[in-house]
């Protein structure tokens, strides 16, 4: 089917809010300073306690406690602080699109865990940057729910199919004819999001000559290690999952130091941006 009516219906049931526009705005002009985006934050009591919390969290690992948003904005970055931004946003928009086909709390639990292990992925890599994938992470679970919200029947049928050992993107393809990855990225494209998020989404196929691109590769592991809560041993069933990690590059020992880490820091983190 296509992907066209459910981004045109997500677009006009959820807006992105005035400060994550604002602070996109702000990132995108060399005029703007960090105190510009600081004032506007601490316009959101909320959003600031957030940033300022993550800043401390096991998410940065910062060796001293940040205890203002300027500081936090000055150790953390501007486009950090706007994928935290993002991160709450992902949050209520989920809660805009409720469905009885999903329990809203492991959903949330899934996509934390999702952007953890996809930003722990790229830090093992030494890759500059991993905080975009913590949020990449997460918004590839939004199609989820606007597919479960807008086409209930088909997403039961969905959710059916799925076993101990059936990975999630292959039967998304089968069932809706896209990923939800993919249905994700545009939506959030179509809400404006700075290609460093979409593109990773938009870009992911089911294909070994897509797949074995580094981006795509993170995507599909950190979604199908979320979606199971096991270790590596689900990514040896076929020729496309060992394609996945051969392009990622990591042993045994760093996949279980990832994904231990995932577990412990998920409920702290969904709880922070609940």
């Amino acid at each position: 089917m296509s992907i066209t009516p459910i981004v045109k219906y997500a677009t006009k049931s959820f807006t992105l809010p005035d400060t994550c526009v604002r602070l996109r705005s702000m990132l995108d002009d060399p005029m703007s300073s960090i105190d510009d985006m600081a004032k506007v934050m601490s316009v959101d009591p909320s959003l600031s306690a957030k940033v300022l919390k993550l800043a401390n969290s096991a998410l940065f690992r910062f060796p001293s406690q940040v205890s203002s948003v300027p500081k936090a904005l000055s150790i953390i970055g501007g486009e950090a602080a706007y994928n935290i931004s993002m991160a709450e946003t992902a949050n209520l928009a989920f809660k805009s699109f409720a469905s009885s086909n999903i329990d809203f709390k492991q959903f949330w639990h899934k996509a934390i865990m999702t952007g953890l292990i996809a930003q722990s992925l790229v830090q093992q890599k030494n890759i500059r940057g991993s905080e975009r994938y913590f949020v990449v992470g997460i918004l590839h679970h939004l199609s989820e729910l606007v597919c479960a919200t807008k086409l209930p029947e088909k997403y039961s049928i969905y959710k059916s199919r799925l076993g101990d050992h059936i990975l999630p993107m292959h039967e998304q393809q089968a069932v809706f004819g896209f990923t939800f990855a993919k249905c994700s990225g545009f939506i959030l494209q179509s809400w404006n999001l700075p290609e460093s998020i979409t593109e990773p989404l938009l870009t992911t196929e089911l294909n070994t000559d897509v797949i074995s691109q580094f981006e795509q590769a993170v995507i599909y592991i950190s979604a199908a290690m979320a979606h199971f809560e096991i270790g590596r041993e689900i990514f040896e069933k076929d020729e496309l999952s060992n394609i996945i990690i051969e392009t990622i590059g990591l042993n045994d020992y760093e996949y279980d130091i990832i994904f231990e880490f995932a577990q412990s820091e998920s409920i702290k983190i969904a709880s922070v941006l609940s």
